[in-house]
């Protein structure tokens, strides 16, 4: 016990502290992913004040790699939310069950009446910009999670609130009856330490002895750890297939004798660790994201082998989970990664040292769609895939980049909290001693709002302050599951990577099969320590 009262102490101390939200990448909530009918200033391609937040102290930032939302915590426990505020772009497979493969992914838009209400205002209405959440003003929020139409909240005093879709029970009040929930309701549990959220499921900690870790939500892929995924044939005489939601947090079993002090979500896996510095991984497991050699789905957390024996995680470890990867620091502060983890080249089968972070004091991190934040010493670090600026490296610069680079606008900064969206970033820095530079960045306006109906949104441009703008270039047989996963823009990777995304696949017949190594870190790299 002695680690997790370290790791709660180290918590406390540093969300004590707040700091200047700082935003990148897309302001065009209402396409989402599709961003190919999105114009080019509605990107912000350098790290950007929002007006709202302005001098506000945010102590931390969440959304998510399936996420078009957002969510800020001020140091004064108020809650601030902005983004999409309905349904959302997602992937799914061809319905020829013989031609199931990541290639023939396309995107489909979810019916405006089946998500609703991620942002908690109690209206179906996009916001441009960050709002108070009135329905939490009772309540100090300390933490939360942002899913890919939900967002669960933890207090001081350890409840938990939830708002937005729960077809699937995502939202832990115990039932599904009612399929969104537009302002915040209280989910069926307490004692709560954390809280972290899938593309359609939740994730919480508490302290409560022999149920430190309970989940709730869509259990197709056993993202939910409790060795099932709840199929069954909608009838006797059909072979079409069905989950059964998990609309009550339900403790894992298998964690009964063990205590999970941190946790991190992908779309539809999940990563956590135990107060012994173990780390466990559970749900798809397409592209190696769950690190155990093979790409077949686990249903109940399984030990990844690489962190035992003389390389457990410590107290101050951090855990990372994207759309198709995983991470987390061991030893030394040396960064692991695993899944797919370039658009280009061999997916990490099993957890590998990212070497271009080597010897950098990484404070914290967090994945987005296919692309990374990092805040280490007094430097910011991205890369990964970029369509629309979310790695701010500016309008100068190259807009994507396969390995770590500082973010030359944050150099020099201290930096509190990151979070990846699927096409945005946010980072909060320290004020000390950077007032006067802060002052010279742009600040955005985002003031727009949009009533939905039951008719997809239509394309709304919003206003900016003085924002730099660069254009962008432009045994029986079952039927396949749905990915449910936002890849944005894999779909000819995929080919060359193999059938990474299939529900089914089983132990990598790919040509990436776990043999192949990451690409050799370039010395004197842009992130390279000095």
């Amino acid at each position: 016990m002695t680690s997790s009262v370290a790791v709660e102490t180290e918590k406390k101390e540093e969300d004590v502290k707040g700091g200047e939200l700082l935003f990148c990448g897309t302001t065009y909530w209402d396409i989402g992913v599709d961003r190919r009918k999105a114009s080019p200033e509605s990107s912000l391609v350098s790290p950007t004040r929002l007006q709202p937040l302005v001098g506000v102290d945010i102590r931390y930032v969440a959304s998510g790699c399936a996420s078009f939302h957002c969510v800020a915590l001020g140091v004064d426990g108020r809650c601030y939310t902005w983004g999409r505020n309905e349904a959302s772009l997602r992937h799914f497979p061809s319905h020829n069950p013989s031609k199931v493969h990541a290639s023939s992914l396309m995107l489909v838009v979810i019916s405006t009446s089946e998500l609703k209400g991620q942002l908690g205002h109690g209206d179906k209405i996009l916001r441009g910009s960050p709002s108070v959440v009135t329905g939490l003003s009772k309540h100090k929020v300390v933490k939360a999670g942002s899913g890919g139409g939900h967002t669960v909240v933890q207090t001081e005093d350890g409840l938990s609130f939830s708002f937005g879709w729960n077809k699937h029970g995502q939202l832990g009040t115990g039932s599904t009856k009612t399929e969104f929930e537009l302002s915040p309701v209280r989910c069926l549990l307490t004692d709560v330490k954390d809280v972290a959220c899938g593309a359609d499921f939740t994730v919480w900690l508490t302290s409560v002895e022999g149920s430190s870790i309970l989940t709730a939500g869509h259990p197709q892929y056993g993202q939910l750890g409790h060795g099932t995924d709840n199929e069954y044939n909608t009838k006797d005489s059909s072979v079409k297939l069905a989950y059964e939601a998990q609309p009550r947090p339900k403790a894992i079993a298998s964690f009964s004798e063990e205590t999970i002090v941190k946790v991190a979500c992908g779309s539809n896996h999940t990563v956590a660790m135990d107060s012994k510095g173990y780390v466990y991984t559970w749900g798809f497991g397409g592209y190696g994201r769950l690190g155990h050699r093979e790409q077949k789905d686990e249903w109940s957390p399984r030990r990844v082998d690489i962190f035992t024996k003389h390389n457990i995680l410590p107290p101050t470890a951090i855990l990372s989970a994207g759309s198709v990867t995983s991470a987390c620091t061991a030893g030394a502060g040396q960064m692991y990664m695993w899944g797919k983890i370039k658009k280009t080249g061999d997916n990490w089968m099993y957890p590998k040292p990212q070497m271009d972070l080597s010897g950098w004091n990484i404070r914290c991190m967090d994945s987005g769609n296919m692309h990374y934040f990092v805040g280490a010493d007094t430097s910011c670090i991205s890369w990964g895939y970029c369509r629309s600026g979310e790695l701010g490296y500016g309008p100068t610069q190259q807009k994507s980049s396969a390995n770590p680079k500082k973010v030359d606008d944050l150099e020099g900064m201290h930096v509190i909290s990151v979070a990846c969206g699927a096409g945005h970033s946010m980072v909060v820095v320290d004020r000390t001693n950077v007032e006067k530079r802060l002052d010279k960045f742009d600040v955005y306006d985002g003031n727009e709002t949009s009533e939905v109906t039951e008719e997809p949104a239509t394309t709304k441009k919003p206003n900016k302050k003085a924002a730099v703008k660069t254009p962008e270039k432009s045994s029986k047989r079952k039927k396949p599951k749905a990915e449910i996963e936002e890849e944005d823009g894999n779909e000819s990777d995929e080919e060359e990577n193999g059938q990474g995304g299939g529900k089914k696949q089983r132990g990598g017949n790919g040509k990436n099969s776990g043999k192949g190594r990451p690409s050799a870190a370039k010395k004197g790299g842009a992130a390279k320590k000095s």
